[in-house]
């Protein structure tokens, strides 16, 4: 389907490209702060579009991977489109709702939870982004196999879930 020059420009692209963990958070052991991967490649009768995506906790971090991706595609003579994705979203490891959230599963389950972070798109970057001086946390049952055809919900997970969302909302301070 390609030219050799055509072949080669393509391969040495998709050498460069980083692909992978560009940097680790500084505040939450093992947590992945900034990503990127090579996501799709389509090839048509005239066209080859490579699709990549960059995730980070830190919006200037996403700018960067992103201005690096580019240089590559730039260097290898392609052109470039952009779209926006998921704004960053750092969680506050002293957050106040944090807190309330730790103490009404502990009430109501008798343990201390397991708090987590994870490296993924999640609406708060986008409620965050309108609303900076939010303080919010994310937590909801348990999912595996995301955004696959293997996805599921712990069923018992939901309603565990629920009653803890209810204990939170009862016990949230008013401001």
């Amino acid at each position: 389907m390609l030219d050799e020059v055509s072949e080669d420009q393509l391969i040495l692209m998709l050498y460069a490209l980083p692909h992978g963990v560009l940097k680790m958070s500084a505040d939450i052991p093992g947590l992945v702060e900034t990503s990127t991967n090579l996501a799709t490649l389509v090839m048509t009768e005239n066209t080859i579009e490579i699709g990549t995506s960059q995730r980070s906790s830190v919006e200037s971090e996403i700018e960067d991977a992103v201005t690096m991706v580019s240089c590559v595609f730039e260097l290898g003579g392609a052109e470039i489109e952009t779209s926006d994705g998921y704004p960053g979203w750092k969680p506050d490891v002293k957050s106040e709702i944090l807190n309330v959230t730790k103490d009404a599963y502990t009430s109501l389950y008798g343990k201390v939870p397991e708090v987590k972070a994870i490296h993924a798109g999640l609406e708060c970057g986008i409620i965050k982004e309108k609303y900076p001086d939010m303080d919010m946390v994310s937590f909801g049952p348990t999912i595996t196999g995301a955004h696959s055809p293997d996805e599921q919900v712990n069923i018992a997970s939901v309603e565990k879930f629920w009653y803890h969302l209810l204990k939170v909302l009862e016990t949230v301070p008013e401001r």
